[in-house]
């Protein structure tokens, strides 16, 4: 039985991942910044999981997280690094898109990915686990909610690899990039959801269980590393 850690799971992908863990018979960990009830409440849903408040922005917060991990289950065999933070910022409104803007999205997609990363490093290396990153299709093609939110995943995907690189064989570090899913940040998306019905070769938007569905592949496929898997229905091909 695995335990699995998947930060920023109180919505969305993050919730729809650690759920699907627990069903395949892990343990999981929830974590938020600041949802706590809503943490709390999935952990009680869920036997024999845990929630733990933790900003991944912050360094120290990530030590702890893990060691609140190590200290309830005395083992950690995948991360799921799936907290992240944009802001919706027209392209070519480079006047919006301040260096206080590109601060706070690295701080959390980039900067707590690599934090929470070295906390769980010693603990992946000791049951030769597994990282899992969140990235985007925005991160693979020109697009996304704003520029410094792309080039943050961008960013991320490269780290990926990075890591991958040197931490094998004991960990395995891979990434999803979805393309536009069903969650609370694009619930206002109408327009953007109806293009990519239109054009992609699905037909559809994604939902957080399709790309849970892809995270929980590549944390149990024992000869996958350094790879990115978008998960957009096709939506990469046309553009």
């Amino acid at each position: 039985m695995r335990v699995v850690l998947v930060t920023g799971s109180t919505s969305g992908i993050g919730e729809a991942t650690a759920r699907a863990f627990a069903r395949v018979g892990d343990r999981v960990v929830f974590n938020s910044a600041r949802s706590v009830e809503a943490g709390e409440r999935l952990a009680a849903s869920v036997p024999d999981s845990l929630y733990v408040q933790a900003d991944i922005s912050i360094p120290e917060e990530c030590t702890r997280l893990v060691g609140d991990v190590l200290e309830k289950y005395g083992q950690l065999d995948v991360l799921v690094n799936n907290a992240g933070t944009t802001r919706l910022i027209a392209h070519h409104d480079f006047a919006a898109a301040s260096i206080e803007v590109w601060r706070e999205i690295f701080e959390v997609n980039l900067f707590g990915t690599w934090s929470m990363s070295v906390a769980a490093m010693d603990a992946l290396r000791d049951t030769k686990g597994s990282i899992v990153n969140v990235s985007s299709i925005a991160g693979v093609r020109p697009g996304g909610s704003s520029i410094p939110y792309a080039a943050s995943k961008a960013a991320l995907n490269h780290l990926t690899a990075l890591m991958a690189k040197v931490v094998g064989p004991e960990v395995r570090v891979n990434a999803v990039a979805p393309g536009l899913i069903d969650t609370p940040w694009t619930a206002e998306w109408a327009t953007l959801r109806a293009r990519v019905a239109e054009r992609a070769p699905l037909k559809r938007t994604g939902t957080p269980e399709d790309v849970a569905d892809a995270i929980v592949t590549l944390a149990s496929s024992p000869y996958v590393t350094g790879q990115v898997l978008l998960v957009d229905g096709g939506q990469s091909l046309v553009g």
